[in-house]
């Protein structure tokens, strides 16, 4: 096994505030007598539910007596608002997941490089921001995928194998339809935008992998690049009906069920879509290939560090917090137990998969690279919310060449 990329939309984090009133990190004075307690935010999805990360917990309180690990429900915000939050009321947690620093909030975050357990955990390089650790993962994830349903091909005379192009990829689409299959799957929340983001991204920085970095140079735009042609692919799409418009009222979780239930052909989702096929039982009438791309077949896939942790810099238990977050991306079966819950992978850490999850690592094996949008290629702040509102916005008609106009329009605004 080779590599390995998530969600939430992972795609980059929200400037986060600085905590006004919370206490230096560092010395564990917030233990008492009974012990110490962890507060840890999470990100709940319909695959890392409320009840598995409190087992996972369990796990490390029956090992480590004296240590309390608290999950800090997040509502309906995601884990980085939750932070986001906490440090703003002065009530800082010790630990979350599923947050990426950025080189303009790396002082909210505990340097990590002295631990040398960090050198070894997945993308550190990668990751590191000026040569430093602050986050930490248990695998990597893919998401250049497209899942497809394999009776509904069958029937509209589809050879999966076949599909390598945009237009190889739009006249199986054509054909779907044709057969009675909504031929695409999306949803609204952060769906819609990561899908698009799965899609081109893929293309466009197989081709040229600092592309986000000369976006942040100001050297190139996306309405005059290789984004273009994916914006009015996207465009095209809708207007032929190939998309469901009314699929944006769908939640992440609903959009997924529609697929699972056979009510679409297609759907552009990462590995970890494998898990929710695995427990509805319909990983063998699934099959998954890489995204088609307008230029090299197959492509790079866009992917990213699954379940990174950093620990809060204003924690007041913070041996305690970096001890736990250890456990959580060292040991072989909290590792192993975080990858299968979620369909990630890495390297020397296997688990039982489907014939899905298997096809996955296939897809993997043969990737060229593993696309990441950190560092140097990490987008501005508020980009992924960004996209999300521009892709959905083609849904209400807007044109493909005004919506990468106006993404360019809004990302020079932010500098």
């Amino acid at each position: 096994m080779r590599k390995i990329w998530r969600r939430t939309c992972a795609l980059a984090a929200a400037p986060l505030v600085m905590a006004s009133a919370a206490a230096c990190g560092g010395n564990d004075s917030g233990s008492s007598a009974g012990g110490t307690t962890l507060r840890v935010i999470v990100n709940i999805t319909p695959n890392l539910t409320e009840q598995y990360w409190n087992t996972l917990f369990d796990t490390y309180e029956k090992a480590h007596p004296g240590t309390k690990v608290k999950l800090e429900l997040t509502g309906t915000i995601s884990a980085n608002a939750k932070l986001t939050q906490d440090l703003a009321a002065g009530d800082p947690p010790d630990i979350a997941q599923q947050i990426t620093p950025t080189a303009d909030d790396t002082d909210l975050y505990t340097d990590l490089t002295d631990q040398p357990w960090t050198a070894k955990t997945p993308l550190a390089d990668q990751y590191a921001i000026d040569g430093k650790r602050y986050v930490v993962g248990v695998g990597e994830q893919i998401q250049s995928l497209v899942f497809y349903d394999k009776a509904a091909f069958t029937k509209a005379g589809v050879d999966a194998s076949s599909i390598k192009t945009m237009a190889q990829f739009t006249a199986a689409m054509g054909k779907l339809k044709t057969a009675g299959y909504t031929p695409l799957q999306t949803a609204g929340q952060w769906v819609t935008g990561a899908q698009f983001s799965m899609m081109a991204d893929a293309g466009v920085m197989t081709a040229d992998p600092d592309w986000v970095a000369k976006r942040n140079d100001g050297k190139v735009k996306f309405a005059d690049s290789g984004y273009t042609s994916y914006f009015q692919d996207y465009k095209n799409w809708i207007d032929s009906g190939y998309l469901n418009k009314s699929a944006l009222g769908l939640t992440y979780a609903d959009g997924q069920t529609a697929f699972l239930n056979g009510k679409s052909a297609m759907y552009i989702m990462g590995s970890y879509f494998v898990p929710a096929a695995d427990q509805a039982k319909k990983s063998d009438g699934i099959g998954v290939f890489s995204m088609p791309t307008d230029g090299a077949y197959p492509s790079g896939q866009f992917g990213n560090i699954s379940d990174p942790y950093v620990v809060v810099n204003h924690s007041k238990h913070k041996a305690a917090a970096i001890d736990f977050v250890k456990w959580l991306v060292t040991d072989p079966a909290a590792v192993k137990s975080q990858l299968a819950a979620d369909g990630n992978l890495r390297q020397g850490f296997d688990y039982p998969m489907s014939s899905l999850g298997k096809s996955v690592q296939q897809i993997l094996d043969k990737a060229p690279s593993v696309i990441v949008k950190s560092g140097k290629n990490q987008p501005i702040a508020g980009y992924s919310d960004q996209l999300n509102t521009t892709i959905q916005s083609l849904f209400s008609g807007k044109s493909a060449k005004s919506a990468a106009s106006g993404l360019d329009k809004w990302w020079n605004s932010q500098s």
